[in-house]
């Protein structure tokens, strides 16, 4: 395995490496982001790399995509467009200019959520589709059971009803499951997928501990009921979803207001579709289903892993190397002091290399 130091201009870099080596697998280790953010060190290994078509977007909708992208996206200031699909009614919002790239939230998250430079940087080279996820923000909950299989099928019949044939698709922590099955149920869809801070459920989940089950699952019991949760419960839910090293750099992250609820901190999710969601994601993991990872080896779509060295309660990062090592051509990144909410704490880097990645496939 060689180790290549580079700087933080990832972008140019990395993607004048993968050019030279285009034939081979590269799992990427994201090793260490030094102080100050000052340099990158990568891993690259070696295997087969699979082949990928893109399709066109519909006129409309293209026809509704900026132009370019020069000042951080706001999305207050990109029009909301709601389409029918199947039971319910999809809130979404479209700019950038490219491929089309769908995100799909966390858990109990809308469209909102989206860190605006994360944001800035895909949509430079991407044409992104944001949503409120089914039951939460502007997008309705509709009467169907709800399942990962459910909210898979949901984006299918966005993209039905966008005229979008192909697109990269990306999850961050719960959605990495819904896409992971929208990935095995539409492969035709697919152009690559990404995952951040996810795991491919079933027998090869690398489980989360015993009490940190039982915390949250208080923590969403006082939520249901209006119940204000603790300081102390707070705080390690924060601890949890940053990580330790980044707790060292930014020790104000701890500073919270007392008596808060979590609804005060999800306002546009409703208690019924938080419990939803806390249901569906159980379901996944601890089912009889036999898991993604064997699926996934299937599907043949270029892969994106990215995980924080830190997550070890939320998503334990152990669960990319899994997902990693089962699915031929993957690529896995993992950020040195970020915990579960990557994407939030190193939103450039994130983006740096996302765009790296639909870049390089699409040679």
């Amino acid at each position: 395995m060689q180790v290549v130091y580079i700087s933080r201009r990832v972008s140019v870099m990395m993607y004048n490496i993968i050019q030279m080596r285009k034939d081979h697998l590269f799992i990427i280790g994201f090793v260490s982001v030094l102080i100050f953010l000052t340099s990158t060190i990568y891993n690259f290994g070696h295997n087969s790399v699979t082949n990928i078509g893109y399709g066109q977007i519909g006129s409309d909708l293209v026809n509704s995509t900026n132009a370019t992208v020069t000042n951080l996206v706001n999305l207050e200031d990109i029009p909301l467009e709601k389409v029918q699909v199947g039971d319910i009614e999809i809130a979404y919002k479209v700019f950038g200019n490219g491929e089309p790239l769908i995100l799909h939230n966390g858990a109990s998250d809308g469209m909102d959520a989206w860190d605006p430079s994360l944001l800035t940087k895909l949509a430079s080279n991407n044409t992104v589709i944001v949503f409120d996820g089914r039951g939460i923000g502007n997008t309705t909950g509709g009467t169907e059971p709800y399942s990962i299989q459910l909210l898979a099928n949901d984006t299918a019949g966005l993209m039905d009803a966008l005229e979008i044939q192909q697109a990269s698709i990306l999850g961050f922590s719960l959605s990495t499951f819904v896409v992971q099955q929208f990935a095995i149920s539409y492969p035709e869809k697919v152009s690559s997928f990404i995952l951040i801070a996810g795991s491919c459920g079933g027998k090869d989940t690398v489980p989360r501990p015993a009490w940190f089950d039982d915390l949250q699952a208080g923590v969403v019991n006082k939520s249901l009921n209006n119940i204000p949760i603790s300081q102390e419960e707070m705080k390690a839910l924060v601890n949890a979803s940053v990580g330790p090293g980044w707790l060292k750099l930014h020790p104000g992250s701890l500073d919270l207001p007392s008596n808060m609820t979590f609804q005060q901190m999800k306002p546009s999710l409703s208690p019924e579709t938080m419990n939803n969601q806390m249901n569906a994601g159980q379901t996944w993991m601890t089912s009889d289903w036999t898991g993604a990872c064997d699926g996934l080896a299937e599907v043949a779509k270029p892969l994106l892993v990215i995980t924080g060295t830190d997550d070890n309660l939320y998503v334990p990062h152990d669960n990319s190397l899994v997902i990693a090592s089962k699915v031929p051509g993957a690529w896995l990144v993992q950020i040195k002091d970020a915990g579960h909410a990557v994407p939030d704490q190193y939103p450039d880097e994130v983006g740096n290399v996302i765009n790296t990645f639909l870049s390089t496939m699409k040679i």
